[in-house]
This record gives C-alpha cells, structure tokens and sequence, in this order.
C-alpha cells in the first residue's frame, strides 16, 4: 500500500453502490454476520452510531460468511435482517472475505496491525473491530469478544473525535 491510504481502497456499499471510506471522520471498521453468537452486538454498534454520529464519527460494517457460515444471505437479506432485528442505521458494505487468498485489500491493511494482546494476521472470527483516525491511520484493534459498550473502547472512540 505504499503512497495509498485506507481513503484510496475501493468498496461496494450493501445496495451495490461504489464507495471508499469516508474521510475525516473516526471510523469503528467491524466485520459482521446475522447468525453468530456475537450478532447482539449489532445493538451496541447501533447505539456508539447514535451517540457520536453528530460529532464526527461512524460504524461500518462488513458481512463476512468466513466463520462457519454465519453470513449466508444476499445482500438484500443482510440489509432487511439488520434494519428490522437491530435498527442498524449505520453503513453496511456488500459482503467480503477478510481472510485468506481473496481477502479483500482493506482486510489485507486492516490484518496487518496488532490488537492490544499483540495479535496480528488473520481476523479470528465475527466481529473483530478497528479504530481508524480522523486521519486515516488505524489506531487499535479489538477482540470480537469485546462488547461496543467497553469502556474502553468508548474511550478509545471519543479520543479520536474530530
């Protein structure tokens, strides 16, 4: 990725419409699935959208059917099971792979930085989350088991506010 930024990598939004990341802003980046254990964390990414959306902030999420096969619908069934079961208001990126030989390139970038335990490499399962700057540079990675709600985690987002 040399000269290119996490700005530059082109993405596909849920409904089929090009898009990059939106610049300026702190993003929580999370790859997520509608038939996992963790899917209830859908309510918590809704509420950090909610709360911090107004002051330069947004969740994105990326469905991703890797982990046994927890992602399994079209798009159009991502879409409705997301708005009706958890109000999700933030933006939903069409399915992708984040692993292995057809990652995806923002998952290639995103791999590549460590989360708190030191673990870099291959995102271990659904809902494994990154916090990217106003700037652009991914400041922290965390565990899929780490609630939206962590009181860590919201600091680490309110710091990064524009």
């Amino acid at each position: 990725m040399v000269g290119m930024t996490l700005y530059d990598i082109p993405l596909t939004t849920l409904s089929g419409e090009p898009a990059t990341l939106p610049e300026g802003k702190a993003l929580l980046l999370v790859n997520v699935a509608s038939k996992c254990g963790l899917t209830p964390q859908y309510t918590g990414l809704e509420q950090l959208q909610k709360t911090y959306a107004d002051r330069g902030f947004s969740v994105l999420g990326f469905p991703c059917n890797q982990f046994m096969g927890q992602e399994p619908g079209s798009s159009e069934e991502i879409a409705e099971f997301c708005s009706a079961t958890y109000g999700v208001t933030f933006p939903l990126f069409e399915k992708l792979e984040v692993n292995g030989e057809g990652r995806h390139p923002l998952f290639a970038e995103l791999t590549s930085h460590a989360d708190a335990s030191g673990h870099t490499g291959d995102v271990r399962w659904n809902f494994e989350k990154w916090l990217v700057s106003p700037s652009g540079e991914v400041v922290a990675r965390y565990s899929p088991q780490l609630e939206p709600d962590d009181p860590s985690l919201v600091a680490d987002i309110e710091a990064q506010l524009p």
